[in-house]
């Protein structure tokens, strides 16, 4: 059986659920290892048919009550809750470093202050959902967003505490309850969540925890007809098996998944700037869903691009990421690890070329070396297929109209970056198929703008009124302008 709590670093976490405002431990555990120096970091509680039952049942019982508090009831609650991630911001930093290999710098001074904002934003935006009033000749309509009830929220393990606050702000905001389900690679960070939200004194129910497999925690999760809502972020296998299975059950999906992004660099480009933003395309170790990790660049200029990126590169620091001057930390998994090396063993095997990188690092077991390949084909698998990890692809263009067909010749549209001239690089970007694209810039996201993406790279749209758009159901309340008078004739 699980324990009760174990040490991590000098942070005290649980390992079991959270179900229904207090913790439940589970016969069976699964591991959890640190990608740094794979150190046993302790046993997690493993989640059964009975623990999802558990909490679905919980999250259920209490919707009616939360729902009924409003959005004012609600918000104060919300800024408890992240209240108390701020208090723990360094615990939080600690964990996920530790648990997901992902910097600790970046927790401290990214992270966690998103965090508490996806929790107080939403709650604040909420309140601003006011009906809305269509006038018409015959009647006047109040349109509502009442919220839909019971959401399952399915986070990865590259991001694990952005990506949940980011879901479970506009949920619980908009008045529905919670069932979180943690990475079972990456888990720890979700359980000290659940220790913010008890200590903020959230009705018991209305956030819940599990944690174990995707195959018996997730499956059993998803298949659960009393979910009114599932949203998930992960890989486009898993999501379509997810769309399947909440197809059953008529259960609305949103889905954010991979991206092969474009980086474009046009000859009118600052090449420094983009030479500079492009190597930030490793950070994460490369796992980063939104990265553009295929540079296009101007035949033109593409010898003094790639001579200023390899500056750029030869200056990253690959290391401990508890370091503060570490700026490539370890792959999350030796799986993982091992797809993104035979990505590139293949990509090699075909013809490719490796500018630098192409092996794994000697810093430590689970380490790979920032990579950059040439001599690509369109078609070929590297170009194609999201590697997730710290690889990037550099091709060639001889005008835009082939930068754009390159940039939309993958089954992905979640992200992009054009670098060049203002007016000419928006020019181009209006032109790429994809869910967002930045300017001479990457990775400024607002929480009131849509987040998401087009093709293979998901359904729906997270972000401001777009969250709430999913997260609750909307009604057209009708009210006639003059007396109804039943006729079988009316329409």
């Amino acid at each position: 059986m699980s324990a009760t709590r174990f040490d991590v670093a000098g942070v005290s976490v649980s390992p079991n659920h959270y179900i229904d405002g207090r913790r439940v431990a589970s016969d069976d555990t699964f591991e959890c290892a640190s990608p740094i120096d794979q150190t046993r970091l302790g046993d997690i509680a493993s989640g059964s048919l009975a623990h999802v039952d558990a909490a679905v049942t919980s999250a259920a019982l209490a919707f009616p009550s939360w729902a009924a508090l409003g959005a004012a009831g609600r918000q104060p609650y919300l800024q408890r809750f992240a209240e108390a991630i701020g208090r723990r911001a360094d615990a939080f930093a600690t964990l996920e470093s530790s648990d997901a290999g992902v910097l600790r710098s970046r927790m401290a001074h990214g992270v966690v202050p998103r965090a508490m904002q996806n929790l107080t934003w939403f709650a604040e935006h909420a309140l601003t959902l006011q009906d809305r009033v269509i006038e018409t000749p015959q009647a006047r309509h109040l349109v509502r967003h009442d919220p839909a009830g019971v959401v399952a929220v399915i986070t990865p393990w590259n991001s694990p505490l952005m990506l949940a606050t980011w879901k479970v702000g506009p949920a619980l905001a908009s008045g529905n309850t919670v069932v979180l389900k943690a990475p079972e690679w990456a888990p720890l960070t979700s359980s000290l969540l659940a220790d913010c939200a008890h200590e903020a004194g959230l009705p018991p129910g209305v956030f819940n925890l599990l944690q174990g497999s995707g195959v018996v925690t997730g499956a059993a999760l998803v298949s659960d007809a009393r979910l009114a809502r599932i949203s998930f972020t992960g890989s486009v296998a898993t999501a379509k098996w997810i769309a399947k299975t909440a197809a059953a059950n008529l259960v609305p999906c949103s889905l954010e998944l991979g991206g092969k992004s474009a980086f474009i660099v046009l000859a009118d480009a600052d090449l420094d700037a983009a030479a500079a933003t492009a190597a930030l395309m490793y950070r994460n170790a490369g796992q980063v869903c939104l990265a553009g990790t295929r540079l296009l660049v101007d035949a033109s200029v593409v010898t003094l691009f790639t001579e200023k990126l390899r500056a750029q590169v030869e200056r990253l620091v690959v290391g401990d990421p508890r370091d503060g001057a570490t700026e490539i930390g370890p792959i999350i998994h030796m799986r993982q690890l091992e797809r993104v090396q035979s990505f590139v063993e293949r990509a090699v095997a075909g013809g490719a070329r490796a500018l630098w990188g192409g092996t794994r690092h000697p810093f430590g077991a689970q380490y790979f070396a920032p990579t950059l390949l040439t001599d690509l084909r369109q078609r070929d698998e590297i170009v194609q297929q999201e590697v997730f990890g710290p690889v990037l692809t550099l091709q060639t263009f001889a005008n835009d109209d082939e930068a754009v067909d390159m940039a939309n010749g993958t089954d992905y549209g979640l992200g992009g970056v054009c670098y060049g001239d203002e007016a000419h690089a928006i020019a181009v970007a209006e032109r790429v198929c994809t869910g967002f694209i930045w300017i001479n810039s990457f990775g400024i996201r607002d929480l009131a703008a849509p987040f998401g993406g087009i093709k293979r790279s998901g359904i729906g749209r997270e972000g401001g009124d777009w969250s709430f758009e999913f997260f609750c159901d909307v009604k057209d309340v009708v009210v006639p302008r003059q007396p109804f008078k039943a006729s079988f004739s009316h329409r």
